[in-house]
């Protein structure tokens, strides 16, 4: 399989040192993360030298010279990534790969036949769905993908599955892709295994409350499409995969992973404004992760930590940076909504908060000797988008709660952390 190189252009990392950046620019950090999955396979099959995983990466060279935009989508899946990363170190079963292979093979519509391991009675076509199988499969099957009009037909062993791609079938649960504005399909992954870094991982969502994802997802693209563009299109670009967690809170909650650039985790959606402003908020993390993968941003840890306006606990340079370049997103995304009708007063509170907690941060950031020269770079023309929004106005009851909300997580914080 080729190997780009990673790379980001100059104009890119200005546009995303603004704070936003545009389609284009988050292109390019997708190229990149494509270009490292490319290369954390390569690195597997030489660091492994096993029969199983060269039949599967040669099967997967193979289809890329017919399909190659398709199996760029598999390689690029954010749980390909996360599994394959974790192989190299040692902590995952680098046969996944045959599975990866297979995937590709129903996707491109390919016959193909490969030694597979199934663990536990499972195998998993990352991107695809999970396919159960009977106990008496062994830990290593042969399975062969046969394409058909609706999908595939994979047997493994004597057993014979129906893979269709829109929905459930017996033995086959299918991961649901919904749509987020008309042209891009999102994929709801509550199946795989490498889906998700954290132990705060959900079980599958049943219809109804994927329904209600569906309507919020929805919804949330009305409110980008209208006042988000270049916001919406980032994410269109950016993010292909949400992935459900529990949580204690009554709040939205939601993270995004260095591992697994392309997913969102997230809590149940409250509504449509609340997830259009979650995608803002993760977008920004997953563009700062991607961007770490190619510029050096930050100096290696020197143990110092630092009040973080937006954390209950100190954090290192490399959190501070991660948060105020998330927040001056939120404040990016609030700061469209302060003039709405419904939502006027939450906006202008949350704007002047985030934006001037993000401008503090930024300031401290730039003190603190910390920064590699293209981080100081970076964290100055975001500090000077921050500036010319402090000097936007805000009602002086909106500019009061703000800083009453800032003054109490302040003093909770040092109450916490003495």
């Amino acid at each position: 399989m080729s190997l780009p190189p990673h790379q980001i252009s100059g104009a890119a990392f200005s546009g995303l040192a603004a704070g936003a950046g545009g389609a284009q620019a988050v292109a390019e950090l997708c190229a990149a993360q494509a270009s490292k999955h490319r290369l954390l396979v390569r690195l597997l099959v030489d660091q492994t030298r096993d029969d199983l995983v060269s039949r599967a990466y040669e099967a997967l060279s193979k289809m890329e010279a017919d399909a190659p935009d398709e199996l760029g989508r598999c390689l690029r899946y954010p749980a390909v990534g996360a599994w394959a990363l974790r192989a190299c170190r040692g902590r995952a079963d680098p046969g996944r790969l045959a599975a990866v292979a297979l995937a590709t093979a129903v996707r491109t519509r390919t016959a193909c036949r490969l030694a597979v391991p199934v663990r536990g009675g499972t195998l998993m076509l990352p991107s695809l769905g999970l396919l159960a199988l009977p106990g008496d499969v062994p830990d290593v099957a042969v399975a062969s993908v046969e394409p058909s009009e609706d999908g595939a037909e994979l047997r493994v062993g004597d057993h014979v599955r129906r893979l269709g791609l829109a929905r459930d079938r017996p033995g086959w649960q299918v991961l649901h892709r919904v749509p987020f504005g008309p042209d891009v399909l999102m994929t709801i992954d509550d199946l795989d295994p490498y889906r998700w870094p954290g132990d705060d991982v959900d079980e599958r969502l049943t219809e109804e409350r994927r329904r209600r994802w569906v309507s919020c997802l929805r919804e949330a693209w009305e409110v980008l499409r209208a006042r988000h563009w270049t916001v919406g299109g980032e994410i269109a670009m950016a993010v292909s995969v949400l992935t459900p967690v529990v949580t204690r809170s009554l709040e939205q909650h939601s993270a995004s992973a260095r591992d697994t650039f392309g997913t969102i985790a997230l809590s149940d959606p409250i509504d449509g404004m609340g997830m259009a402003a979650t995608l803002a908020h993760e977008l920004q993390h997953a563009k700062l992760y991607a961007l770490n993968d190619v510029v050096e941003l930050t100096a290696p840890d020197d143990g110092r930590r630092f009040y973080a306006p937006w954390r209950p606990d100190p954090r290192p340079v490399s959190g501070l940076l991660h948060g105020a370049y998330a927040h001056a997103g939120v404040a990016g995304f609030w700061r469209r909504h302060t003039d709405d009708t419904d939502h006027g007063m939450r906006a202008q509170v949350e704007f002047a908060r985030w934006r001037e907690a993000a401008y503090q941060v930024t300031g401290k950031l730039l003190d603190s000797g910390a920064l590699t020269e293209a981080g100081t770079h970076f964290v100055s023309t975001l500090r000077d988008t921050l500036g010319r929004w402090r000097s936007e106005p805000v009602t002086a009851a909106a500019a009061a709660q703000a800083r009453l909300q800032s003054e109490r997580h302040r003093e909770a914080w040092a109450v916490r952390n003495g």
